[in-house]
């Protein structure tokens, strides 16, 4: 099997990871043991074991990637993007929380409606650790999620 190219998530987060694929699959009838759960994770990310895995992401910080910048791509109102950081705040008040300004490569229509259009180049959003805003459109998805 072969590895992809990508950045590793912390041990942490891994570990969440196999986790929660262990509660969904408890959730559906079908129940698996922790360390099957680690397995599973580290084949998902191209690994042959989870002690290959383990070491591959290291004993490290969480990987953190709201960098001025960063290339980064994902949907915004529903319409896909592609675009870089142009500034990152962390907010003191809400930890986990992050003020970020994009610069989309191409304006994205934020607008729905046939008969008009209002295009959208740079955005500012606060997002959490998983790259998505907590206000919501009418249909229940993030105003912003950011995809890695």
């Amino acid at each position: 099997m072969t590895h992809e190219l990508r950045t590793l998530p912390s041990l942490d987060i891994l570990k969440d990871q196999a986790k929660h694929l262990r509660a969904l699959l408890a959730a559906a009838g079908n129940e698996i043991g922790h360390s099957k759960s680690l397995e599973l994770i580290a084949a998902q990310y191209g690994y042959r074991d989870w002690n290959t895995l383990h070491a591959a992401a290291g004993n490290r910080p969480p990987f953190n990637p709201w960098m001025l910048g960063v290339r980064v791509r994902g949907h915004y109102l529903g319409q896909p993007f592609a675009g870089e950081i142009l500034s990152a705040q962390a907010l003191t008040a809400k930890p986990g929380h992050y003020r970020l300004t994009f610069k989309f490569d191409e304006p994205v229509d934020v607008v729905t409606f046939e008969s008009f259009s209002a295009f959208r180049q740079r955005v500012t959003a606060i997002v959490d650790e998983n790259g998505r805003t907590v206000e919501r459109t009418s249909n229940g998805r993030p105003h912003l999620e950011l995809e890695w």
